[in-house]
């Protein structure tokens, strides 16, 4: 099943910041969101996660498929690894957490206190929610912050694994992954600024 985005048109405090924006995931595919600082590209991963609704368009093929993960990391604190992730595998009615500790190096760090890890460390256990989430679409909002070199691969395997599966994803970045998947600069996608005096606001 596909992931279709036509005529999208999004806003960021009721201001329009996109427009126009079109595409189609398909399984197996990856697409790679690169653009400013500003220009929209978290409000555009949003709309299609379905957190905030669009100013005109449509997404199809998102309802209860995406997982979605933002800048903030979703961990608690007072929580292992091994908890935080079990209980956002029973948030996806999924078992099983062994895969995602596996993918991200977190087997040494199971029993460790959420609040104990260091960035880099609570970056990983967030992008390994995303594997005992069991969705088939992956949305990413700048993925590698905080995370070194060695990280950044791990996250981009896991990704490679996930596409190999049938899974698909879309990620916001400025950094190359080494991904094999198609880059779309939303720049061109900038709304237009409308003069609410100009004489078109008139007729």
């Amino acid at each position: 099943m596909t992931l279709t985005v036509t005529n999208l048109g999004i806003s960021r405090g009721g201001v329009p910041v996109l427009e126009g924006v079109n595409f189609v995931l398909s399984a197996g595919d990856a697409l790679i969101l690169r653009g400013p600082n500003g220009v929209g590209k978290t409000t555009l991963l949003r709309t299609i996660a379905g957190l905030q609704p669009p100013l005109e368009g449509s997404v199809d093929g998102a309802e209860d498929r995406v997982a979605y993960a933002a800048h903030s990391d979703g961990i608690k604190p007072t929580l292992s690894v091994t908890e935080n992730l079990t209980f956002w595998a029973s948030v996806f009615g999924q078992k099983g957490i062994e895969a995602a500790l596996a993918a991200f190096d977190l087997e040494t760090l199971a029993d460790r206190p959420g609040g104990a890890l260091s960035a880099g460390q609570k970056r990983r256990l967030g992008l390994a929610r995303m594997i005992v989430t069991g969705r088939p679409i992956w949305i990413f909002d700048e993925p590698t912050v905080s995370l070194d070199t060695r990280a950044v691969g791990m996250f981009a395997d896991a990704v490679r694994a996930h596409l190999a599966g049938g899974g698909s994803a879309i990620i916001a970045t400025h950094i190359d992954l080494g991904l094999e998947g198609t880059v779309l600069d939303v720049t061109p996608f900038k709304a237009r600024v409308r003069d609410i005096f100009s004489d078109e606001a008139f007729l």
